[in-house]
Order: C-alpha cells, then structure tokens, then sequence
C-alpha cells in the first residue's frame, strides 16, 4: 500500500464514525435602536483613525471647508449636492489633494461607508487615489447593520466599502496609513433640522 492510498484510508476510517450532524449556526445578530444608530456609526468611524463631523445642511459648506484644511486642489465629481471649489474633471488624480464625495450608505456597526458610484461620487479610483478623502453622508442613510445594507443595495451597481483610512500593518504590527489608499478620511454626518 502506498503513503496515498494509507492517508485516504485513514481519511475514509475516519468518515464512516464522524458525528455528521450540522452545528446550529447563531443568526442573532446584535440588534441597533434606530435611535442608536448615528452614534454608533460615530464611535466605528473614531475607532477606524477617522475623523467625523456632524452638522446641519446650512453647514455642510462650512464644514466641508473645514474637513479640507489645507488641500488646494479639491476634486468634486459630478452630481455633488453642494457648491465646492474644484479643479477640472479631467486633472489628473495624482496631481489631486483631496477628493470630496456623497456616499450611499453608512453601516453603524462597522462604521464603514458604502459608495455605489452614483451621482456625487465619481469612479471608484477618486475614493483610492488622492490623500484626502471627505465623505457626505445623510444621517437617515446610516443603517444598523451588514444585512440592511446588502438589502439596501443595489446589486447590479459597483460598490466600494470603505472603513476608515487606508491602513496596513508589518509583521511587527507596525501601522502604516495611506499605503492603499487615502491616508486621511473625514466623514460628514448631515442631520436634518
């Protein structure tokens, strides 16, 4: 007998007495109060080295301003809701400071933001490329969870989740940021009135 056909042996000895019964699988997934929502989101983003602004929509200007600091070429792709200074569509990323954009979603208990590429969000590269990345995102848009979001997406469109700033560590768990991907990533949460 040959060393394959002992270990497939083994492997077959050791089926025939297996428990085979499926292990029940937890579907309890922690439950949010819609309450709860927006300040969970804020406490994922925080822990993912991100910043977060909450403002009204009469100050979304202000704070987008604000959430640039000192970036001066500013990308604003097609469709954004609000007034931004930007350089041409056509620039080049790698000559782009900062990258503002809506996003679809937000998830609280990730903090990640969901960007499906529709209007005020430009192609995926805008999100990846330039070092700073200022992201619009409604309050009511926030859900409390994966399974809301993937049941609040849209399938057929690209999507690109994102949480917190691109980040990536050695083998001595040293962290790097902007290796990936932006190195600052600023959140702007608009609440209504």
């Amino acid at each position: 007998m040959t060393a394959r056909e002992e270990i497939l042996a083994a492997v077959r000895g050791a089926l025939r007495t297996a428990d085979r019964t499926e292990a029940a699988v937890p579907r309890g997934y922690r439950t949010v109060a819609a309450a709860d929502v927006v300040e969970l989101f804020a406490a994922r983003v925080a822990d993912y080295r991100a910043s977060l602004t909450r403002c009204g929509p009469a100050e979304l200007p202000a704070a987008i301003r604000t959430a640039l600091g000192p970036a001066r070429k500013v990308l604003v792709p097609p469709g954004f809701p609000v007034d931004v200074e930007s350089v041409p569509p056509d620039t080049a990323l790698t000559e782009v400071d900062a990258v503002v954009t809506t996003a679809t979603l937000g998830i609280a208990t990730t903090g990640t933001i969901v960007l499906d590429h529709g209007p005020g969000q430009g192609r995926r590269a805008l999100s990846l490329v330039p070092d700073v990345h200022v992201c619009v995102l409604r309050a009511d848009r926030i859900v409390p969870g994966v399974p809301q979001a993937v049941a609040a997406l849209d399938p057929a469109r690209p999507q690109t989740w994102i949480s917190g700033p691109s980040a990536t560590s050695d083998i001595e768990l040293t962290r790097v940021e902007g290796v990936h991907g932006p190195r600052t990533l600023h959140v702007i949460v608009v609440t209504e009135p």
